[in-house]
Formats: C-alpha cells, sequence, structure tokens
C-alpha cells in the first residue's frame, strides 16, 4: 500500500470541527484545545472522517506542536487522496 503525505494547518479551539480547502491549502477546524494532544487526536479524527479512512491509516509525521502539520496517509495513492480532497468543501 502506498503512503501519501498532506500538508494541513490546523485551527484548534474552534467553534466547530470541520476539514476545508481554501487558498492556502486543506484547513482543519477543531474544537479541542491545543494541550496535551488533544488538538491532534481530534485532528486525526476530523480528517478520517473526511477522507473516508480509518483512523489508523493516518499519522502526523511532523507538526505535532505547531499549527502546521505534515500527516501522512497508509493506503492512498496521490490520486486517490487528491480526488478525495477535491471532494472537500472550500471554506
Amino acid at each position: 500500500m502506498a503512503d501519501t503525505t498532506l500538508h494541513i494547518m490546523v485551527k484548534p479551539r474552534s467553534p466547530q470541527t470541520s476539514v476545508s480547502r481554501t487558498t492556502e491549502g486543506i484547513l482543519v477546524r477543531v474544537t479541542a484545545p491545543p494541550v496535551e494532544g488533544a488538538a491532534n487526536t481530534a485532528v486525526i479524527d476530523a480528517l478520517a472522517a473526511a477522507l473516508g479512512v480509518p483512523k489508523s491509516r493516518l499519522a502526523i509525521a511532523a507538526g505535532a506542536s505547531g499549527r502546521v502539520k505534515r500527516v501522512t496517509v497508509n493506503g492512498l495513492t496521490r490520486e486517490e487522496l487528491d480526488a478525495r480532497l477535491a471532494r472537500l468543501p472550500g471554506g
């Protein structure tokens, strides 16, 4: 299976959780605060739901303590990931 990398921006403590496309890339808004990994867990949950993959296939590869993160998606080719990202709402 392929591993594909995805760069995202995270906005913790948002009013609601969402995943959307912006002019800068993929924005993941989560209600969780950036404390003790709560926001990172919420990011994985939100991305898994948005991409239609199990949470176990996602991992934060870089940026665990920042708002810009690199996420590894296991089991999707770049083309499959891009197709799923294209279905996300624009924000």
